[in-house]
């Protein structure tokens, strides 16, 4: 494993940054650092999604065939790093991310020509219809219903947790289609238009004040069987792939971006004592053990770099990322609210919006601690939880 950059490397992380000096106006900067999760406002992620489409610069990970780069390993990282560094907003990650790769893996060619130019320029915003009332971690127990009529599926029952699906015109959807046997046995998965007749979305607001998700309602809803990705019933591998891409505790990048503004919160704001809190003995250990671990996190990462950049699977060191990463984020966002302390009660919702001009209490870093506090509460539960990642490593790791 090589943690030094080559001549070509570095040449091309100037090329990135030049880009992100240029294209990244104000608005998207404030954007990227107002963000209280990895979901942020159509407007803006859409906004930069175009001025990287144009750059052809969208699809990092996709194949050439399809849109993507071509680039290595290393370069996707590097861009992955600096657009974190410079306060890029991020791109919807339910179809570049998710459903892409899916239709690229399963899907027919004709889904393929369709639907992956218009992930690509945004014009197709998804949402992932996955977890229901009662079946949210135990994904095999999902009940909606897709009965099969003809060239057509009758879909009756309800999605929850559906982030954006107020926004999103399209959604990928695991259905049931048979009762009898095994349970992940009788799972399709399906594509859909969010405005078929039957369809109806109801908001659910956050802990943190925020419309991000919802509860997706299906009354009788038809979709064409050319929706449909894979075969009938074996949509449960279908999903399982999918998991592979959603996986993820946040880039080491990215987090050591939230640690640098950390670090300014504890210069400016002041402890008990009355000088500033980065002079505070029990906070300055909180914050120099933070680094330790954001240190480990960035070696595990480069430790999977290596090994995809080799053609090898990373195996359970993924989920040592994933449980690393999001419990990192979570440690991060603690200390951010101890930090600010009174200021991070204070609500403030409309003034967090990065157009929203308004006077607001307190230091502007504290606008969105709080909210990404309790966002990220859910960090270690979507994408696998820690504790299955923890299972795995247990497993294939020490052979339990």
């Amino acid at each position: 494993m090589r943690l030094d950059l080559s001549s070509e490397d570095l040449a091309f992380r100037e090329d990135v940054r030049a880009f992100l000096d240029e294209k990244l106006t104000p608005e998207l900067r404030q954007a990227g650092r107002r963000a209280t999760s990895v979901f942020i406002d159509k407007t803006y992620s859409l906004a930069w999604q175009k001025i990287l489409h144009a750059r052809g610069w969208v699809a990092p990970a996709w194949p050439v065939r399809y849109g993507g780069t071509g680039w290595t390993e290393m370069q996707r990282y590097i861009f992955a790093a600096e657009s974190a560094r410079a306060g890029a907003p991020s791109l919807a990650p339910m179809g570049l991310k998710m459903v892409g790769p899916v239709i690229m893996g399963y899907g027919t060619q004709a889904q393929q020509a369709y639907y992956l130019p218009r992930i690509l320029s945004g014009e197709d915003y998804w949402c992932q219809g996955y977890s229901e009332p009662g079946a949210g971690s135990d994904l095999a127990a999902l009940q909606l219903r897709a009965e099969l009529d003809g060239d057509h599926y009758v879909l009756n029952g309800s999605k929850i947790w559906t982030t954006h699906a107020h926004w999103a015109n399209r959604m990928f959807c695991l259905v049931r289609t048979r009762t009898e046997g095994k349970a992940q046995a009788g799972i399709t998965f399906l594509l859909l238009n969010m405005d078929t007749p039957g369809v109806s979305v109801r908001p659910i607001i956050t802990l943190a004040g925020e419309h991000e998700v919802n509860q997706v309602y299906f009354d009788n809803v038809v979709v064409p069987v050319s929706g449909r990705v894979g075969q009938e019933n074996e949509g449960w591998t279908v999903a399982k792939y999918l998991l592979e891409f959603e996986r993820g505790g946040g880039s080491a990048a990215g987090l050591k971006v939230s640690y640098e503004r950390l670090k300014v919160l504890a210069k400016t704001e002041r402890s008990d004592a009355g000088g500033a809190l980065i002079d505070d003995p029990g906070f300055r250990s909180k914050l120099s053990a933070m680094g330790v671990v954001l240190d480990a996190v960035e070696m595990t990462e480069h430790r999977v770099l290596a090994e995809l950049a080799s053609g090898r699977n990373p195996g359970p060191a993924s989920s040592m990322l994933k449980t690393q990463g999001t419990e990192a984020i979570q440690k991060l966002d603690e200390l951010a609210i101890e930090g600010l302390a009174a200021y991070a009660r204070v609500d403030q919702m409309a003034a967090r919006a990065p157009d929203a001009g308004q006077d607001f209490v307190g230091p502007e870093h504290g606008l969105t601690c709080m909210a990404r506090y309790l966002n990220n509460r859910a960090s270690s539960i979507y994408g696998g939880s820690n504790e299955i990642q923890r299972d795995i490593m247990a497993r294939l790791v020490l052979g339990l």
